[in-house]
């Protein structure tokens, strides 16, 4: 499925919630990595974006190379190459359809 940019250059972004392991299957304890490279593991940051008055709270999954340390809650940042996807799939006969979103890299606002 395509993905879409989405353009942050003009919104205030905040650290809502700390990095945390993104994990494919949480009772083996098996942890999602890049596809690009398998070495490098994925975390998910709460992301708070708010532009033109709007605010909008995005779990977003970064590759750990692309994560400073210690980011924490209220952290002001900036998101590199923040892209949306569309994603369906179907479990136990049920269907569910979502849109996640991924970025290369989070960097903090000095």
């Amino acid at each position: 499925m395509p993905s879409f940019k989405i353009d942050t250059s003009t919104a205030v972004v905040f650290v809502a919630t700390a990095p945390e392991p993104k994990m494919v299957n949480k009772k083996t304890g098996e942890r999602a990595v890049d596809r690009d490279n398998p070495a490098v593991g994925l975390s998910t940051v709460g992301l708070l974006v708010s532009d033109e008055g709007e605010g909008n709270l995005y779990q977003v999954t970064v590759p750990e190379t692309g994560l400073p340390e210690g980011l924490a809650p209220g952290m002001p940042v900036r998101v590199v190459g923040l892209k949306a996807r569309d994603w369906e799939n179907e479990f136990n006969g049920q269907k569910r359809h979502g849109i996640s979103f991924r970025a290369v890299a989070i960097t903090t606002v000095a």
